[in-house]
């Protein structure tokens, strides 16, 4: 293990970070003075931990930061990083490089980091404590150091042991340990104290507890009798529910199967009606309808038939022989005038067709003179007129569309420019108001600190007077429960001694304890003093005491009485002890003598029954008793005390203070009321102003929110407007050139037009001429047509007309064929008669078919009827039957209702129970069904013994219930403090133990580390004085837990034992000697020297180079110097310059190069 790397940034003299590489061996740092190389060491003990400023030669610990110089400013933080080679695991951690970082502030700020994790110094000083580096830092030697160990005193050269031991961390254990046991000692007086507090209040609560446990018992009875009573009676109410229940399933039960019924009948009843409905609907009428149709329809074919039949008869009669061939003459003649018609129709064709010719000859002779004057054609038009007024048209709709634009984009831009001067003014409101806001903010917020410091008090207030109320109620409870365990035991003494028995006797008193005034802690001694005579009754006279006895005697009753007045001998107190009688004083003037002669020569012995029994017998006239009560006289010894210390006197006072304890906890209550009444309105204040705040948070956030987006919304209206300004500005140069090219294409376009008007004008011509040729050709055909279908119309007509004529002339050659054609008319007849009288056969069968039909379906519709009537009958019969049973759902459904609300009853009673069982008696209903009833007397009930019960805590009247859960957590508290104190006694022995191991630790370490310093310091001493002699002694060596250690240096021919009478390179050289056999007899692994040679002359030089050659093998070693011999003596050097007003820079040498 050794230093590896140094590194200073911002260090006293080192302003720029500077990294010092260390290596194993000898290291020596040189430079002029001021340089700064003392520094190098004061950065090594000031990153291993060094607290003190004077430790790295400051007057404050700021001091090590960077001061600046007259070239460069001062900085504001030093920080130091050293690097350990950890290799050889020196150091329990698991690197192989630690490095150490410490960083200072101006701000006094300190950090500390191990390998660049922030930590604490004593995480460093217990990483480096094992390895020999302690936080004296005993390695390093700075300047005046030397002299120091010389100078210093006898404790402070055994820490410089201690710490290369390794004692210290036994000498913080021994601390940790010492002060645990300190803090226990404290712990065990509380415990002792409070014990006996405790003791002191366990007795009278004692008695108040037994008869809170005999009510308790009583209590506990009783509750389980009540428990089993409501338990039986609740018992009873869910026998009656559950019953309930059946009867309401069973009612529902008869609901539900009478609701099926009815639907079933509903059913049936729709279907009967259904039925009935579809007889009625069905098509029985239709169907006799329709064959009474037929039947009718027949018989009107059948007359129609009769009719046809009778004109067949008339027409076979009929002849028409002659009337054919007449018939045939006419038309021969009427066809020949027809043919003679078309004749002279054809002749007048002739001179239509030379007129037509005539007209195509003048026709040809137009189109010839056509053709040779269009032969070149029309020139075709240019189109440039059009394509102005096409791109004429396109200009002005664009202008047209470029104006509107600009219009449209003038609009906005006014609007925008309205809107951005509406913003402004909502935002220099809305910051208006945000500065109004904020203004409010301050008030608030400053009210509502003081309103939570002032509820911050109120709550205080009420914790200090609820503990003010606790306090005193706990006061009231301890002294009313004084005064009850008080007056029960003047009661019980008062009982014993027969008081109430001797209450109508004159001169009766009461007994001792009401006629005494006892000091505080003397009651015991006092009762077990007097004895016997506490259950006695004091008279005023012998009178009376007579007049008692009498009445014991007469009662047979056994009883002590003690009469003021009669002689009695007064005893002296022996010299021992403490005398009772002086503590002791009556309530009344003649209760003295009594008093003296009771207890006049008793005594009260410190400490035990041992003590006491000694007294005893050595005064055995005495009485001799103890303040716990322990009596030892000639009538016996007692140990412990019988009474509870109660006097008459301790009852007024303990009345007078529970008076007093009531008065100070409603005071209390009052306060605290008070205190409650001004948190609640402080609370209510801080709410309102919580509120308030809020309110006006949510405002500014609000306006804040508004604020914003006004002035976003103004700066994308600005926006908005310069791009639309823009915008209208190219709009305005497009609207301008399209204004200028529109007039100068409205300027080109009338010659344009003229020219293309001419050309048209030609076109229009040439067209008409074309038209007209083409109208007088189509005319000219038009008669060529008419005339050609005229033609062959004729042509027609007569070949018609001729061959018409031929077939006439034929017919009338052969009329015997006409003849002919008449008979097969007469067949024709014939057998038209025959089918007529088929068809009049064909339809007489089916009328006779259809009226048997008919006569089918009359009687089918009678059946029908009657069948209807029945499902009538069928239909009124489930009818009733529905009725009768939709008045027996009627009745269920009321018998249901009535069951709900005995069921709905039953249940409130249920929950009533129920909620008494857990209010009154804090028992669950199922607990309180399953209980047994407790154990009771022979014929004798539940509800009776519950009675006496009640009765009896009526007789016991109040009692103090808390008594008993304050004695057992009492006696608990007694345990457990037994328990602590045995503890803390246990834990006081254990640190006693621990303390006295560490101390033999550290006395057997620092025996042999002594031990080897010593022997080595002799042995240096003599090399480094030859012929001197040099010694080790302890100051004082019969305790080596705290001994100092004396140096005594002897130099060659000098007889001088005083330190301070050497020279100073012998003080030197002594001082290295015993720093040496520290590090000889307790190496560590580097070691760091500061001048400390530099009172060396050559010879001592040499000698101390010596010890420097027998380290170097063993130990790292930085030492400053100026001396030349030592920079020979390293392995390498460093050199620390600094320039004016600059700061120290350090450079380095390996000696072996």
């Amino acid at each position: 293990m050794y230093l590896k790397r140094l590194t200073m940034k911002g260090f006293k003299s080192f302003a720029d970070t500077t990294a010092l590489d260390l290596e194993p061996g000898v290291t020596v740092v040189v430079g002029p003075n001021g340089s700064g190389k003392s520094n190098v060491v004061d950065a090594i003990g000031w990153v291993l931990g060094a607290q003190a400023p004077s430790a790295v030669r400051s007057q404050k610990m700021d001091d090590v930061i960077f001061a600046g110089t007259t070239k460069r400013a001062a900085l504001g933080r030093a920080e130091v990083s050293l690097t350990i080679d950890n290799s050889s695991g020196m150091l329990p951690i698991e690197f192989n490089e630690v490095t150490i970082t410490r960083t200072l502030f101006r701000s006094g700020d300190s950090e500390y980091a191990l390998n660049g994790v922030p930590c604490r110094l004593l995480d460093i000083q217990d990483l480096l404590s094992d390895s020999g580096v302690g936080r004296q830092q005993h390695v390093i030697i700075s300047q005046g150091q030397i002299d120091a160990v010389l100078n210093a005193r006898p404790e402070e050269r055994r820490a410089i042991i201690e710490e290369a031991a390794g004692i210290l961390k036994y000498r913080r254990r021994k601390e940790k340990s010492e002060r645990r046991l300190t803090a226990t000692e404290g712990n065990l007086t509380r415990l002792q104290d409070l014990l006996r507090e405790v003791r002191r209040q366990l007795r009278p609560l004692e008695r108040q507890a037994d008869a809170a446990r005999r009510h308790a018992g009583v209590v506990s009875e009783l509750t389980a009798l009540r428990i089993f009573i409501a338990g039986r009676e609740l018992a009873g109410l869910r026998t009656r529910l559950e019953n309930g229940m059946r009867g309401r399933s069973e009612l529902s039960a008869e609901e539900e199967r009478l609701r099926r019924s009815l639907a079933e009948l509903d059913t049936q009843i729709m279907s009967v009606e259904a039925e009935l409905t579809a007889m009625g609907g069905d098509d029985l009428g239709d169907g006799l309808a329709s064959y009474e149709s037929l039947f009718q329809q027949a018989r009107g074919l059948s007359a129609v038939l009769t009719e046809r039949r009778r004109g067949v008869d008339r027409l076979r009669g009929a002849s028409i022989d002659q009337g054919v061939v007449a018939s045939l003459e006419a038309e021969a003649a009427r066809l020949a005038a027809e043919l003679a018609e078309v004749e002279a129709e054809s002749e007048k064709f002739e001179p239509l067709t030379a007129e037509l010719a005539e007209a195509e000859e003048l026709l040809a002779a137009e189109r010839l003179v056509f053709e040779e004057q269009w032969a070149s054609g029309v020139p075709a038009p240019t189109g440039a007129a059009a394509e102005v007024r096409g791109e004429l048209a396109a200009l002005r709709t664009a202008s047209g569309r470029a104006r509107e634009e600009r219009d449209r984009i003038g609009t906005r831009a006014t609007a925008l420019a309205e809107k951005a001067a509406t913003l402004l003014t909502e935002t220099e409101t809305l910051r208006a108001q945000l500065i109004e806001f904020e203004s409010a903010e301050l008030p608030l917020v400053e009210a509502m600190e003081s309103a939570e410091a002032r509820r911050s008090r109120a709550e205080s207030a009420v914790q200090a007077a609820e503990a003010v109320h606790r306090a005193a109620e706990s006061e009231k409870n301890a002294w009313s429960a004084r005064v009850e365990a008080l007056a029960l035991a003047l009661d019980e003494a008062r009982s014993r001694a027969g008081t109430e028995r001797l209450a109508g006797i004159d001169g009766v008193l009461g007994t001792v304890l009401d006629l005494v005034e006892i000091d505080v802690g003397w009651e015991a001694a006092f009762e077990a003093a007097v004895g016997e005579a506490l259950a006695a009754v004091v008279v005023d006279g012998v009178d009376a005491g007579r007049r008692a006895l009498e009445a014991l005697s007469a009662e047979s009753l056994s009883g002590a009485v003690l009469a003021l007045g009669a002689g009695r001998s007064t005893r002296t107190a022996p010299p021992v002890g403490a005398p009772l009688r002086g503590h002791v004083r009556a309530r009344r003037p003649d209760v003295e003598p009594l008093l003296d002669a009771l207890i006049g020569a008793a005594v009260v012995i410190d400490g035990g029954w041992v003590q006491a029994v000694d007294a005893s017998l050595a005064h055995p006239d005495a009485i001799v008793v103890t303040s716990s009560g322990d009596r030892f006289g000639v009538s016996g010894w007692r140990v412990g005390s019988s009474g509870a210390g109660a006097t008459g006197a301790a009852l007024d006072e303990a009345t007078r203070r529970a008076d007093e304890a009531v008065l100070v906890a409603a005071d209390a209550a009052a306060v605290l009321e008070t205190a409650r009444a001004e948190l609640t309105d402080a609370a209510s204040v801080e709410a309102g102003l919580a509120r308030d705040l809020d309110a006006n948070d949510s405002r500014l956030t609000a306006a804040g929110d508004r604020l914003q987006r006004a002035e976003t919304d103004r700066r994308d209206a600005a926006t908005e407007a310069e791009a639309l300004n823009d915008h209208l500005g190219e709009l305005t140069d497009r609207v301008t050139r399209e204004d200028a090219r529109i007039a100068e294409l409205e300027g080109m376009l009338p010659d344009l037009e003229a020219a293309d008007n001419e050309l048209a004008a030609s076109a229009r011509r040439m067209a008409e001429s074309r038209a007209r040729l083409e109208e007088q050709a189509a005319e000219v055909g038009s008669r060529r047509s008419d005339l050609e279908v005229r033609s062959v119309a004729v042509v027609e007509r007569r070949q018609f007309l001729t061959g018409r004529l031929a077939e006439v002339e034929t017919r009338l050659e052969g009329a015997a064929a006409e003849r002919e054609a008449a008979e097969a008319r007469r067949l024709e007849l014939d057998r038209t008669q025959t089918a007529l009288d088929r068809l009049s056969a064909l339809i007489q069968d089916r009328s006779s078919l259809i009226e048997g039909r008919l006569n089918d379906f009359r009687e089918r519709r009678r059946q029908q009827s009657e069948a209807a009537r029945g499902v009538a009958g069928r239909l009124d019969g489930l009818r009733r039957q529905r009725a009768d049973q939709e008045r027996g759902l009627s009745e269920v459904r009321e018998r249901l209702q009535r069951a709900e609300i005995d069921h709905a009853e039953i249940e409130m009673r249920i929950e009533a129970a129920v909620e008494a069982l857990r209010r009154d008696l804090d028992c669950e209903p199922d607990v309180a069904i399953a209980s047994e009833c407790p154990e009771l007397a022979e014929g004798a009930t539940a509800a009776g013994r519950a009675r006496e019960l009640e009765r009896d805590l009526r007789l016991m009247g109040p009692i103090n219930p808390l008594a008993l859960e304050e004695f057992e957590a009492l006696q608990e508290r007694h345990t457990f403090l037994e328990q602590q104190l045995e503890d803390v006694k246990e834990s006081r022995r254990e640190l006693a133990k621990v303390i006295r191991a560490i101390d033999g630790e550290i006395v057997s370490v620092f025996a042999a580390a002594f031990a080897d310093v010593a022997a080595n310091f002799e042995a240096l001493f003599e090399t480094l004085f030859p012929g001197g002699q040099g010694r080790l002694k302890l100051t004082e060596p019969d305790n080596l837990l705290l001994t100092g250690i004396e140096v005594e240096a002897k130099p060659s021919g000098k007889n001088v034992r005083k330190l301070s009478l050497l020279s100073g390179g012998e003080r030197s050289l002594t001082a290295l000697a015993y720093l040496f056999a520290v590090f000889r007899s307790r190496p560590s692994p580097f070691y760091v020297m500061d001048e400390v040679e530099a009172a060396l002359d050559d010879m001592n030089l040499s000698r101390f180079l010596g010890l420097v050659a027998e380290f170097r093998n063993d130990a790292q070693l930085v030492i400053v110097s100026h001396q030349k011999r030592t920079m020979e003596a390293a392995d390498c050097l460093y050199g620390v310059s600094m320039q004016s007003g600059g700061s120290s820079r350090v450079v380095s040498e390996k000696v072996s190069s």
